[in-house]
């Protein structure tokens, strides 16, 4: 029986633990996050365990996926990076029909993993409203699944950490420069209205898939390569006189203004570039498609990514965006183009270099999967993991510490098995000191290594030195 007393000091604990664990806010100066898109349309990639694991140790804190795949989701469990996941057009008119059919989707293909699996937010369907793949969508279903997936979410207390959008091709509008000039196409003109009011509501981004690339390969005599290329020593004049350096601003700029030509100037909604990228190899003919152009294009749009730079339009911007892609697809339909965005062959070595390594998150070891994984004889490679860990201070007070390791195994959302069954790999030493630094360190690693995750009231010790290698503390992470 719960007594009076022992609700009173519940509600105690769990304010004195909302003081603990009340997170610092980024600035407008802070980084922006580094996205890829991770594909899976290939028979020789590496399993996602070992691609998550590898991305650790890398500056991308966000993987966006084109379905709801339960081993990659599986894999990103307390990894720390965020994950976009979707719906496939196939199952948006489902979705579509009632809460009642979304609140399946989200029961059997999301929930089993979340909050190990940081997903961040839905992405109904891909380039929905102007792909013919699976016919002739239904503009109307589009919207209807995603506010049946937002009232899911929202009966469920996600809503706030899981946001609902879709991304769109370039084609949503009827043209795109002058950069000021851009309206969406007039036929689906009221199901963008109608999805911008859903992403007000809700504080959802506007996602678009943008290439510079493939305007270049079919406009060769009127596009500057360099200015596709992101490069700044061309200039764009827009009527309104912004001025542009290259094309992938230009592009965001447009749709900026498709957006305000409906009305929706005055509304708060960041715009997300949820697809870039250059091909490393073409078709015959197809001589924009090199190695040299996709590495100059992602290296700067990785810069670009970094540089929490807005637009000309719109300078204060966060723009968030994604590259396309981590790996080489060979299974992908379409030309040999569509076959060679990776950053990654299928064997996980780099199609050409990008600098992808962090200051904070990972190894310098080179291999063959350039992430940093060091290969080890005879059964496999060794865990590449954070190279910054979370402990507890050595003489920290034990009662806080057990206040914060019942924090983390519970409300916190880390799985503790390890150390609370006697048979875990981390149950010894049987110690408060030695389970708080495995569960503090669980959730600065899932949180996404910020040192405010590992504060903990003062208790808490960022360290460079890996803890399971330390007298007297196990390994943390498994």
């Amino acid at each position: 029986m719960v007594t009076s007393t022992t609700k009173l000091f519940s509600l105690i604990l769990i304010l004195l633990l909302h003081t603990f664990f009340t997170p610092f806010s980024f600035s407008s100066s802070a980084v922006s996050a580094v996205g890829v898109n991770y594909g899976t349309l290939g028979n020789n990639l590496p399993p996602p365990k070992k691609v998550a694991q590898l991305l650790q140790s890398t500056l991308i804190n966000k993987v966006k996926i084109y379905d709801t795949n339960p081993e990659i989701l599986e894999a990103f469990s307390n990894t720390g990076i965020d994950l976009i996941i979707a719906v496939e057009n196939s199952r948006v008119a489902n979705i579509s029909t009632d809460t009642s059919a979304a609140d399946q989707w989200l029961s059997t293909r999301v929930l089993p993993f979340i909050p190990a699996t940081s997903v961040v937010a839905i992405a109904v369907g891909n380039e929905y409203l102007t792909t013919t793949d699976d016919g002739v969508p239904n503009p109307d279903a589009l919207v209807r699944a995603m506010r049946n997936l937002h009232a899911v979410l929202v009966a469920r207390g996600l809503d706030r950490k899981i946001k609902v959008t879709t991304p769109h091709s370039m084609a949503v509008l009827a043209s795109s420069f002058p950069p000021s000039s851009a309206t969406f196409a007039p036929n689906i003109a009221e199901t963008i209205s109608a999805l911008l009011d859903f992403l007000v509501d809700t504080g959802s981004r506007f996602m678009v898939n943008a290439y510079p690339y493939f305007a270049y390969r079919d406009n060769p005599e009127t596009v500057n390569l360099q200015y596709a290329l992101l490069g700044n020593t061309t200039r764009v004049r827009d009527p309104k006189g912004y001025v542009y350096t290259n094309m992938l601003d230009a592009q965001i700029d447009a749709v900026r203004s498709a957006i305000n030509s409906l009305g929706y100037g005055n509304q708060t909604i960041k715009i997300t570039v949820s697809e870039s990228g250059w091909p490393s190899k073409g078709d015959v003919g197809d001589i924009a498609a090199t190695k040299d152009n996709a590495r100059t294009y992602n290296s700067r749009l990785i810069q670009r990514a970094q540089s929490n730079k807005g637009t000309p339009m719109r300078p204060r911007d966060n723009i968030e965006i994604f590259v396309f892609s981590l790996f080489n697809e060979n299974k992908k339909k379409g030309g040999a183009t569509e076959r060679n965005f990776g950053l990654f062959d299928g064997d996980g070595s780099k199609v050409y270099d990008v600098d992808l390594s962090c200051e904070f998150c990972g190894g310098t070891a080179t291999t063959s999967f350039g992430f940093g994984l060091k290969e080890t004889n005879g059964g496999g490679g060794a865990r590449a993991g954070p190279s910054v860990w979370c402990v507890a201070k050595p003489h920290a007070e034990e009662k806080v510490l057990q206040a914060v390791l019942d924090f983390c195994c519970g409300p916190g959302g880390v799985d503790c098995r390890e150390i609370y069954n006697e048979s875990g790999d981390c149950f010894e030493p049987n110690k408060v000191v030695a389970h708080a630094s495995y569960a503090m360190n669980s959730y600065y690693q899932m949180h996404g290594r910020n040192y405010w995750n590992c504060d903990f009231k003062g208790t808490g010790l960022v360290t460079f030195t890996d803890p399971s290698r330390q007298a007297g503390i196990t390994a943390l992470a498994s």
